[in-house]
């Protein structure tokens, strides 16, 4: 899923410079450097979906008319699942006996990763094993009344949360190509985005930096390096001094997304309030732009319309599609047989 938003409108002239008198790239970089630390951000919304069911209390009723789809967040453990329809559940069952099997064959409470209770009821701990889930229940309703017997399916898929980060491109005027003062200055750069988000535990990394003769509009050419990177959010759920919204990586992410925007913005200022030449390298003001990037893990996908009631997942990939990497869609493939496939 991607949300595409500009940079702020152009304003400073993109017009290359005379060589001679341009402010030195070091020293550029120091005034860049007095910009690590801007001043605070307010809150996001916090970011919500429907993610499936997550409460150890929750109780998932089968139905004999079509399977009952239910969502369990990988290695983490599922609702309670009855081996009961609505209507068995209000009735009153003589000598009921339970028996579930899953994807692997007969399940049992001698699995550790198994829990059935005397009345049926199935919990699967760290489950990671998706698929359809079928309990057969045989029962009077009367000691005079003989013996019936009903089959409840459950398709229980395995979903994790996406994977979110941004990813930002920005253009710098540039030395030569195969200057090494452009060496310096990604460096320098990298080590400038990292600091500024480091206190939200959030990570910077250079996806991509290529460096290219532009012919400008009613000009000669000059030298501009594209840079692309993406800002992740660390795992800060074990914090022990994590506050609450602290912890939250949405938010977190749309404060360093603030932080980054503020800085190029300066970047902007500090060369308009200069009265002295351009330096050999500066930011190209209007040329960042900004993605939003959901991503899930191979063998898993998002897909609101196969599953509505949780949309905003990653849902493992049923027989029949795949997902070879870090896409955010389950692909088609009819020689795929298992669940979670990563090649067809």
């Amino acid at each position: 899923m991607w949300r595409t938003e500009q940079g702020r409108a152009r304003s400073c002239s993109r017009e290359t410079a005379a060589t001679a008198g341009r402010l030195p790239a070091r020293r550029f970089l120091l005034l860049l450097l007095l910009l690590v630390l801007p001043p605070a951000v307010q809150s996001s919304k916090r970011f919500s979906r429907s993610a499936g069911p997550k409460h150890d209390n929750l109780k998932i009723v089968g139905s004999v008319v079509f399977p009952v789809k239910v969502y369990v967040k990988l290695n983490h453990n599922s609702p309670r699942i009855l081996c009961l329809t609505n209507r068995l559940r209000n009735l009153e069952l003589i000598d009921p006996i339970f028996q579930w099997t899953g994807p692997g064959g007969g399940l049992s409470s001698e699995n550790s990763s198994v829990k059935i209770s005397p009345s049926g009821t199935l919990i699967l701990r760290h489950f990671n094993q998706s698929g359809v889930y079928t309990c057969s229940i045989v029962y009077k309703l009367t000691a005079m009344q003989p013996v019936e017997h009903l089959i409840i399916k459950y398709l229980i898929y395995a979903y994790s949360d996406p994977k979110n980060y941004y990813e930002f491109t920005a253009r710098y005027h540039t030395a030569p190509c195969n200057s090494s003062e452009n060496t310096y200055f990604e460096k320098a750069l990298l080590q400038i985005l990292s600091n500024l988000v480091a206190e939200l535990s959030c990570e910077v990394t250079l996806i991509k930096s290529e460096c290219h003769h532009v012919k400008m509009q009613r000009g000669g050419l000059q030298n501009e390096n594209f840079f692309t990177f993406s800002v992740t959010s660390l795992d800060r759920e074990n914090h022990r001094l994590c506050q609450q919204r602290d912890c939250d990586a949405f938010y977190r992410l749309n404060k360093a997304k603030h932080h980054i925007e503020r800085f190029f913005k300066q970047q902007v200022e500090i060369i308009r309030k200069s009265s002295e030449p351009l330096p050999k390298i500066y930011y190209i003001d209007g040329t960042l732009h900004m993605v939003w990037v959901d991503r899930c893990s191979a063998g898993y996908g998002m897909n609101a319309q196969m599953h509505p009631e949780c949309p905003g997942c990653c849902v493992v990939c049923s027989p029949g599609s795949y997902n070879p990497s870090h896409g955010s869609h389950c692909l088609q493939c009819d020689r795929s047989l298992i669940y979670g496939a990563t090649k067809c």
